[in-house]
């Protein structure tokens, strides 16, 4: 009886362990509460200072999503975006799509020193881009998204896979729909994310060749931006992505069904196309785009990121430890 009462609670024990086992957390995954002990109100700070910078500058918002985003799409979202060019070291801040362009480095700086100095070591460069790009779009009245945390540093970068991996203003649909698809989203999730040009601005220089020589734009939508991006000079000349660029609505779908989007890219997803009828559902439908583009943002989060002992947590997000 006491052998067969051993066995039994022997076998228990080994199914409990078992069970402990197969569904206890990984190093490697990312939580909602990775930083609950470590840095507890990282999450607050974080918000603070994104909240104070879009105040300075509505701008700053779209320029913070599109941190993350360029981050993200090379080789997942481990910060690599942000590293400096040093005489041994060439990082992706001077790619095609970067340079001159991808802007909001400041802000970080300022909330990695503020977390350094609350908890020093712990929050990463990586986590800071996808809770501030979240805290971007909730700071111009867009919809917010579950950020989970737990990502680490690299400490390389791929200036090549920068110039490679990210669509430029002048894509074709094909072009877009591939280049999200190697990042393993749909057309539709690729539509949704498209939809963060409806905060922001662009310079001429992206946008010159539509003005000048596209058909498929609205003639009294080009000959207002005309003066402000003369077919050459200028190309630092800002224009607003969408006719409400401080506000994180579904006006660029309705601008596109207009014939009013700014970039040859931004068209492209409006012009008799497979992507039409999606761009007609968010344009009419907002509650509809608000949840598509929080869920693929979510997806975007959590593209390729360095876990456990993989990469580091840098202490200056602009070299490596």
């Amino acid at each position: 009886m006491a052998s067969s009462t051993f066995s039994s609670m022997f076998k228990l024990s080994t199914f409990t362990l078992f069970l402990l086992v197969l569904f206890a957390p990984s190093s490697g995954q990312l939580t909602a509460n990775f930083y609950a002990r470590t840095c507890p109100n990282f999450r607050s700070i974080i918000t603070r200072a994104v909240n104070s910078a879009v105040v300075n500058e509505a701008r700053m918002g779209a320029s913070l999503l599109r941190l993350h985003f360029h981050d993200c799409f090379v080789n997942g979202c481990d910060a690599s975006v942000l590293l400096d060019d040093t005489a041994n070291f060439t990082g992706e801040k001077t790619a095609g799509p970067n340079s001159n362009s991808i802007r909001g480095f400041n802000v970080i700086d300022t909330i990695k020193t503020q977390l350094e100095r609350q908890c020093p070591g712990v929050v990463s460069c990586a986590d800071i881009l996808a809770a501030a790009a979240r805290d971007s779009v909730v700071a111009l009245r867009g919809p917010g998204w579950n950020v989970l945390f737990g990502r680490r540093d690299s400490t390389t970068a791929s200036l090549s896979a920068a110039n490679s991996n990210l669509p430029s203003g002048a894509s074709s649909l094909s072009t877009l729909i591939s280049s999200f698809s190697n990042q393993g989203f749909t057309a539709n999730e690729m539509i949704a994310l498209s939809g963060a040009h409806t905060i922001g601005q662009a310079r001429c220089t992206t946008f010159r060749n539509r003005l000048y020589n596209d058909n498929n734009i609205n003639a009294s939508f080009a000959a207002a931006l005309r003066p402000n991006c003369p077919s050459s000079g200028g190309d630092n000349n800002l224009s607003p992505l969408d006719s409400t660029a401080t506000s994180f609505d579904n006006r660029y779908f309705n601008d596109l069904i207009n014939q009013r989007g700014l970039l040859h890219s931004d068209q492209e997803l409006f012009n008799g196309g497979s992507a039409d009828a999606q761009v007609r559902t968010y344009s009419s439908n907002p509650a509809t785009f608000n949840r598509d583009f929080a869920s693929a943002m979510v997806k975007m989060s959590n593209l390729g990121p360095l876990t456990g002992s993989s990469g580091q947590v840098r202490t200056n997000c602009r070299r490596t430890n």
